[in-house]
This record gives structure tokens, C-alpha cells and sequence, in this order.
């Protein structure tokens, strides 16, 4: 067992990766260059909202099991679980990747273990490698056995915000080492706490595993949100649509929202996209139509206010799904940003349960307020349902009335209530 274990990025990945194997046993050194992070970790805080993830925290950083700093110190395996965005031609932005690699350089004497867990496209996990012995050359990363050498594998995340303590502990997980070494020496870690499957591959067919688990996700939601466009135009109800065409055996649509978001399926198809242009069609059409629903969301809210002199809106939602405090590539967020810009004479009410003020954007724009349910409720000329918060939930089940205002209902909490009450 490693006396010791390094995670790089304490975010909604890494914090949840370090407090579990702190959780188990080891001793855990997270590393951030945000202050924030770091200061709750070692007060035994959370920065951000995750479902039993402040538990473990608490209990493990109370046992000196986990400490953070902005520093990377030596340890025995570094685990990096740093953003990697794309750029503006869509291809990934290895920089945080290199960063972080750079960090650990000095650190390294043979021996030591590196995963990378950042989801990235094909050759990423090679391109670390790479860097490692242009920077070292007395190290390599392909001579198993050498003291020399530092085993390199990628270990993608498959887990979902919101339960991503149960799934770290319950998911199968993928496991590709550039040298078979490597993978055996990452699954000795992983399976120290993960209850799953642990299936070992090559590096590449790892990051492809993780790309194509999203591609495919988001190639289904952009049926489902191309199928609500088209059942608006014939006057239907797509998620009544959508029910009945389940009850076929073999058909399993999604639900259609206001777009796609969150840093996975909303980013990682394009990564299989720059890698292959020519041939991911279908990918890029999907990426396409789901990054296009943003704007058919607004300007449906924008015709209903049409014509007013100062319209209010109720936003209902910021984060990228429910429950959640997560808003990175949220739809919402771009919608009810884009909401403030076509209507900057009007005021935009954003009602997000999960956090305590506006995000930087919005509060830059002048005319956006952060208010509870029951103001932006009483105050909206329309109702924009944008994230099925179980707050907004309860409110469309329990209402005791119609409100007198429309309603544009992304996620169907509205529409399958009233059904439901009918």
C-alpha cells in the first residue's frame, strides 16, 4: 500500500477522489492553486455542494488523513484530476494537464505512480509521459522493473454529480496503463475502495472508453431535444411523446432540456471530433443541435414578452442539472445570461436554490437578481423552468392554482404535473 497519495485538483472530481481514499485508509495530500479549496479542506469544509462528500471530509481531514495545499509535495502516487476545456476550434486544452505535470517534475525519483483521471482525448496520457521524460530523461515511463521508471495510467471518472460518493464506491471502472505494470499498479489502488469492476486496457482505449460513453449520452439527448422542437411545431407534448414511445421494448429516448451541459457530455464528443473530423458526423451533429437549443429556449421566452415595456422574468434554475450547485457549461446559466442581454430593458429574477449569490457573469450584467421561488413567482410576466430542482418540483406538484403567466417548461416538471393533476 503507498504510504502516500498526491490528488491534483481539488474540485468535484478530485476532493471526492481524495476523501474516499483517505476514507480508506491512506494518507492524502490534495493540491490547488484556488485558496478557497484549500482553506475548506483543511478546516473540514466542502467548497461546493456534494451529496455525503462533507462527512468524509470532516472525518478523515479530524483523523489527519487528508490536508491540502498549493504546493505539490512527494508522495508515492500522484492522481491528476484537473479541468481540461476545450478551445475555441474545440480541441482540448491541455494546459491545466501540462501544469500540473510540471508541478510534480521536481518531485519525482523513480518509482512513483501517475494517473490521470481528467478526462482527455486519445494520446493525452502519452502526451503526459512524454513530458515527464523530456523533462527528466534520466526517468522513463516504459521500462517496467527499472528503479527508474514512473508508471504512468489513465483512470477516467464515471460518476455523476450529485451521487458521486456512491458511484466512486459502486461504478465499474477502466484502467489503461501505458505499460501493463502501470495498469496493475493503478488497479491495486482503485480496487483498495471501488466495489466495481475493474477492467485494464491500453491507455488510448481508455480515453476513447470515456469520450464514446459521453458521445453517445449526448448523441441520445439531442434526439430528444430535436424531437421536442419538431412535436412544438405539430402541437404536441413531447414528453407525453416520449412516454409512449418508451413503451415500446426496445426503445429508450431521454428526456429533452434546454440544452446539454456539465464538463462531460457537453465538452468531451468535441475531443473525438478534433481528433477525427472527417469522420464523427453524427457527433458533431449532435454537439451541434444540443448547443443550439440554448437559443430556441430564449427566444421562445423572449415572443411571450414581446411587446411589454420593462417584462420580468422568472428563471428557474442555474446549475447544469438538479440538485446540484455545478453550473460549469450550464445551458441555464447561458440562457438566463443571453435572457439579460436580449432583455436589458426588463429584469431577469434567477432563482437557484443550491447557491448564495449570482456567479460573476450575472452580477456583472446590472439586470439580473438572485430571489427565492415565491418572489420571482409572484413578480414574472413568464415562468422559465430550466432546472428540475426538487424545490421547483414541489412547487408545480403542490400548486393550488394556475399561474396567470406562461410557463416555458424545459425539463416537463410543469408539463407532467398538470397531467398528472388532470
Amino acid at each position: 500500500m503507498p504510504q502516500s497519495v498526491a490528488v491534483i485538483g481539488l474540485g468535484y472530481i478530485g476532493l471526492p477522489t481524495a476523501a474516499i481514499l483517505a476514507s480508506h485508509g491512506y494518507r492524502v495530500l490534495g493540491v490547488d492553486v484556488n485558496d478557497k479549496h484549500v482553506d475548506a479542506v483543511n478546516a473540514g469544509r466542502i467548497p461546493f455542494v456534494e451529496p455525503d462528500l462533507g462527512t468524509h471530509v470532516a472525518g478523515t481531514v479530524s483523523q489527519g488523513l487528508l490536508t491540502a495545499q498549493k504546493d505539490t509535495p512527494k508522495a508515492d502516487v500522484y492522481i491528476i484530476a484537473v479541468p481540461t476545456p476545450f478551445a475555441e476550434d474545440h480541441a482540448a486544452d491541455l494546459s491545466y494537464i501540462d501544469a500540473a505535470t510540471d508541478a510534480l517534475l521536481p518531485q519525482l525519483e523513480g518509482g512513483e505512480l501517475v494517473i490521470l483521471e481528467s478526462t482527455s482525448p486519445p494520446g493525452a496520457t502519452q502526451h503526459l509521459a512524454d513530458r515527464i521524460t523530456a523533462a527528466r530523461p534520466e526517468l522513463s515511463t516504459d521500462a517496467e522493473g527499472d528503479p527508474s521508471n514512473v508508471d504512468v495510467a489513465h483512470c477516467p471518472e464515471r460518476v455523476l454529480p450529485g451521487r458521486v460518493m456512491l458511484e466512486l464506491v459502486e461504478n465499474d471502472r477502466i484502467v489503461g496503463g501505458l505499460t501493463k505494470q502501470a495498469a496493475e499498479r493503478a488497479k491495486e489502488l482503485y480496487s483498495s475502495f471501488c466495489h466495481g469492476e475493474i477492467y485494464l486496457t491500453d491507455a488510448v482505449t481508455a480515453e476513447m472508453a470515456k469520450l464514446t460513453e459521453n458521445s453517445f449520452r449526448d448523441v441520445n439527448i439531442a434526439f430528444a431535444n430535436e424531437l421536442s422542437i419538431i412535436a412544438e411545431k405539430v402541437g404536441i407534448d413531447v414528453f407525453e411523446l416520449i412516454e409512449l414511445a418508451n413503451k415500446h421494448p426496445r426503445v429508450n429516448i431521454l428526456q429533452p432540456g434546454p440544452g446539454v451541459g456539465g464538463h462531460c457530455i457537453a465538452v468531451d464528443p468535441w475531443f473525438i471530433v478534433s481528433a477525427v473530423p472527417e469522420q464523427a458526423q453524427l457527433i458533431r451533429t449532435a454537439r451541434e443541435v444540443n448547443d443550439s437549443k440554448p437559443d430556441y429556449v430564449v427566444s421562445r421566452v423572449v415572443a411571450h414578452v414581446d411587446g411589454l415595456e420593462s417584462p420580468t422574468v422568472a428563471a428557474l434554475g442555474l446549475a447544469f442539472k438538479p440538485d446540484i450547485d455545478d453550473m460549469r457549461e450550464s445551458p441555464a446559466l447561458a440562457i438566463t445570461q443571453e435572457l439579460s442581454r436580449r432583455l436589458s430593458h426588463g429584469t431577469i429574477l434567477a432563482v437557484e436554490p443550491n447557491v448564495a449569490e449570482l456567479p460573476g457573469q450575472l452580477r456583472n450584467a446590472g439586470n439580473v437578481r438572485l430571489v427565492d421561488l415565491p418572489e420571482a413567482l409572484r413578480r414574472a410576466d413568464v415562468i422559465v423552468l430550466l432546472v428540475d430542482h426538487r424545490e421547483f418540483k414541489d412547487w408545480a406538484l403542490q400548486r393550488t392554482s394556475e399561474p396567470n403567466v406562461p410557463v416555458v417548461d424545459t425539463r416537463g416538471a410543469w408539463t407532467r404535473s398538470t397531467a398528472a393533476s388532470g
